[in-house]
């Protein structure tokens, strides 16, 4: 039988549920966001509020006992965003020419890649508070080093490698601050996605 966040039988889950006793994410958090993606993206010239990529990408919903695999709707999250991005990227292109998009583009890469030069353990602050939960800083920087190839040498990366990195935890000073260096992944995987978003995977 299947049993959704509230034990109750549930025949059309749009994902696999994970057991009674389980955590996955809250199904009526992914139910919601999700039809609202669908909505908009079929129709964006509705009146309801507008999702972009980055909202896809920021997503976050409660953990449940019994709610949705987090890998399945991971999953899918990926891939609607790199539709949200595609999708972005002709409108860009039909309303100001595809000159605008290889020059947003190359905005977001010389960002990108300024930091990316920076030496090895000074690519990002580190927390001043020695209480604070930071990143690994070699696990950081050995992403780093391969995402430079990628950007300057064509060299294989795929997306899915930045959305899942983890790294090894950290204290405080001894490692990089975690908001600044998902900020910073996050962007990247926008340029990434933004490059070729359909075989990103």
């Amino acid at each position: 039988m299947t049993v959704t966040v509230d034990e109750k039988p549930r025949t059309n889950s749009k994902f696999k549920l994970v057991g009674p006793k389980e955590v996955g994410y809250n199904v009526k958090q992914v139910d919601v966001f999700l039809e609202r993606a669908r909505a908009y993206f079929l129709n964006a010239e509705s009146n309801s509020k507008a999702i972009t990529s980055l909202d896809v990408r920021t997503a976050s919903f409660d953990p449940a006992r019994g709610g949705y695999s987090a890998q399945a709707v991971d999953a899918a999250m990926d891939r609607i965003e790199d539709e949200f991005v595609l999708r972005e990227k002709e409108l860009l292109i039909a309303a100001e020419g595809e000159k605008a998009w290889m020059m947003k583009i190359g905005k977001t890469a010389s960002v990108l890649r300024a930091r990316l030069h920076r030496p090895d353990g000074e690519r990002f602050r580190r927390p001043s508070r020695k209480s604070v939960q930071s990143y690994n800083v070699n696990d950081v920087d050995v992403l780093c080093r391969e995402l430079l190839v990628y950007i300057e040498d064509n060299g294989e990366l795929s997306v899915d490698v930045v959305r899942r990195a983890v790294f090894a935890a950290e204290k405080g000073a001894n490692g990089y601050d975690e908001s600044q260096v998902d900020a910073f992944l996050d962007r990247v995987v926008e340029l990434m996605a933004a490059i070729d978003p359909l075989t990103s995977k």
